[in-house]
């Protein structure tokens, strides 16, 4: 595989609400079109041969929003997995949801659980959608796993860990919006990760912004501290 592409592309979707208010458009409208970007940047990444691709869609903070943007939000999610990810099983493409996914209504659990499981075979492309996710639960959900197993604390290793939790480790990071801070997103992941803020908002984010990711990308030397 080309070293300069990453195996794992992380991205922080944000600055939805953002783009909305510049352009005089309603909050929601935002997220409409964050949504839009999504289905281009999936597609987009497969093209470029990503074996794996994490978007953080929705944190574990985000439910202190108001009602009606996490039921948009939430309506939003319903609709992508009955509109566009399904499509993703001709593709060759797996979709997997981490986070506390017993959180999200029992609606979008079942088509989500029915994705994954017509989608579990595909080989081509992981997408992982971060819904309801945060990094410091990731870590304790996988503590909790290692317990379960009944593994002794002595043989509780870096690899024993990495094997509990619900992603691999990420090559590059992109997070648009202008902020620059990863919000707990795979933080366990993140250890040795490529990092690069975007200003361009969400919704504005486009294949040609991909590519010049990419390319910022191929242009670092990773030495892993060696």
């Amino acid at each position: 595989m080309d070293s300069t592409i990453p195996k794992h592309l992380g991205i922080i979707v944000d600055g939805n609400r953002r783009w909305a208010k510049e352009k005089g458009l309603p909050t929601l409208e935002g997220h409409k079109r964050g949504l839009d970007a999504i289905r281009t940047v999936i597609e987009a990444a497969r093209k470029r041969h990503i074996k794996t691709l994490s978007i953080f869609c929705f944190s574990t903070e985000n439910w202190h929003r108001s009602k009606e943007e996490v039921d948009y939000l939430m309506d939003l999610m319903e609709k992508a997995v009955n509109d566009f990810f399904k499509k993703f099983s001709g593709q060759n493409v797996k979709l997997r949801v981490i986070g506390q996914i017993e959180r999200l209504p029992a609606s979008i659990q079942k088509k989500i659980a029915e994705i994954e499981k017509e989608t579990a075979g595909n080989e081509v492309m992981i997408v992982n959608l971060a819904m309801s996710y945060g990094g410091r639960v990731e870590i304790v959900e996988a503590f909790k796993n290692i317990l379960k197993k009944g593994i002794k604390p002595d043989d509780i290793t870096e690899e024993v860990i990495k094997d509990n939790l619900w992603t691999t480790d990420v090559d590059l990071i992109i997070r648009t919006g202008g902020e620059q801070r990863l919000s707990g997103f795979l933080i366990w992941q993140a250890a040795y990760s490529e990092i690069l803020f975007v200003k361009k908002y969400w919704p504005d984010f486009s294949e040609a912004d991909l590519d010049a990711a990419l390319a910022d990308y191929a242009s670092r030397q990773r030495r892993f501290g060696k």
